[in-house]
């Protein structure tokens, strides 16, 4: 493989840090002093960096660009939305358009309302739930992910965890400056437990307000809930009056026209979507039930926000949704990620490397273990050192996935026969130096 440069990337970090904590706009951005990239442009399914090195993108920057970077026919969209003129603090023609292409997609979802971001969106679900069963507490599944904000920034602590003693782990914040008076409402559950989330309900049922859950984890490895356990949630939230949410922000419109509810065969009482319902331009959407819905009143739960449905993002929306909906593309995605899964499987096996996957071939996981763990205490567990190790030699080899192995690889539908013909020659690479490296360390 062609050496990397990072010198300019490099430079660049060192006159970022002055203004910017960490020299980047978001903390998952930095990868290392010396590491850290900064992008130049990306257009379909690679991106260049200031170094000028090439890459093939699996994070698409967390699974927004579907279609690809710079997508010609979303990008004429939203230029057709620049003319709209932005924000006006009043309503378009085109929300509603977007929102029933969304309900003709999802069947759980009667009305809809946008917002900017996939945290937003949980935000909004979560204060919905409350105000309108009348309760506070709510269920976290453990690994999930639902966004930067205090209610949802919970995990189990396995670390210091000892099972021996019969003892569940402790439930801590993963930042500083979280109230820790929020602790109470907020209960943790093992993926793939029925026994331990029905127990949690029994104790607790009363003051449940909502149960959150992706069935995908989309910062756990792509480790996926059985159906059974997604059809005891909805089960255990009935009997108990709570309303299930469904953290649809990853899932909603890659895995399926309908998301992961249509894999799983369920309804949520509350949907939240962001990442790929744009290709990239900012926007999410909070759907649900409509007496649910209703709740977003005066004199219920609150909602709004100055950027809300804004011209251009709403534009890229209707257009972004129309191809997923009406095309083969989410067909095609699917197809590649299976055809790649198949290809980096022959060059593990040549080498007897035991490994297994998890997910959705448009946003799957990859373990170095015979079977994939099917919960957050399981992966936490696990050994994950050839993958984190792999992962590095693999930006070296102009490939891009997340440095550790908590984030899927995501597909889109630019990724061709040339990606998969280089993805394959780096992965072969990438492996021969990990398995060298490993084996001196």
């Amino acid at each position: 493989m062609k050496p990397r440069s990072l010198k300019r990337s490099n430079a660049h970090f060192k006159k970022a840090l002055k203004r910017l904590p960490l020299g980047v706009a978001s903390s998952f951005r930095y990868w290392g002093d010396d590491r850290t990239v900064y992008v130049d442009h990306g257009k379909g399914a690679r991106v260049w960096d200031i170094d000028g090195n090439e890459y093939v993108d699996y994070r698409l920057g967390y699974g927004p660009a579907i279609l690809g970077y710079a997508d010609d026919r979303v990008d004429a969209a939203a230029r057709k939305g620049m003319e709209v003129g932005g924000v006006f603090a009043l309503s378009t023609e085109k929300e509603l358009e977007v929102a029933e292409r969304i309900a003709g997609m999802v069947p759980s979802v009667d009305l809809v309302r946008f917002s900017n971001s996939g945290t937003e969106a949980v935000m909004a679900a979560l204060r919905l739930a409350r105000a309108h069963t009348g309760r506070e507490s709510y269920v976290l599944i453990e690994g999930s992910y639902h966004g930067l904000f205090d209610a949802a920034m919970w995990m189990v602590d396995v670390e210091d965890w000892e099972p021996e003693r019969g003892r569940e782990p402790r439930k801590v914040s993963y930042s500083k400056g979280i109230p820790q008076s929020l602790r109470q409402l907020a209960h943790l559950a093992p993926m793939n437990d029925p026994e331990m989330l029905e127990s949690i309900f029994r104790l607790h049922g009363n003051e449940i307000a909502a149960l959150l859950i992706e069935p995908i984890q989309g910062n756990c490895c792509a480790i996926s809930a059985n159906k059974e356990y997604v059809q005891k949630a909805r089960e255990l939230c009935d009997l108990y009056g709570a309303l299930l949410i469904i953290d649809e922000v990853k899932t909603g419109f890659r895995v399926a026209r309908g998301g992961v509810q249509e894999l799983m065969g369920v309804r949520a009482d509350i949907s939240t979507f962001a990442k790929a319902m744009a290709n990239g331009y900012p926007i999410s959407a909070i759907g649900g039930r409509e007496d649910v819905m209703r709740t977003f009143r005066f004199g219920g739960a609150a909602h709004g926000g100055t950027y809300t449905a804004h011209s251009v993002s709403i534009a890229a929306a209707a257009e972004t949704l129309r191809i997923l909906d009406e095309t083969d593309a989410l067909e095609n995605i699917a197809a590649y990620g299976t055809e790649l899964m198949d290809g980096i499987s022959k060059i593990l096996d040549a080498r007897g490397i035991v490994h297994s996957f998890t997910g959705h071939p448009s946003m799957f996981g990859l373990f170095f273990a015979e079977t994939p763990p099917d919960n957050y205490r399981d992966w936490k567990n696990s050994d994950y050192t050839f993958y984190d190790t792999m992962a590095e030699h693999l930006h070296d080899a102009g490939i891009i996935v997340e440095p550790d192995s908590r984030e899927p690889w995501f597909m889109c539908e630019a990724h061709d026969a040339a990606c998969l013909k280089d993805t394959l020659r780096a992965v072969e690479w990438s492996v021969e130096m990990t398995m060298e490296e490993l084996a001196v360390a």
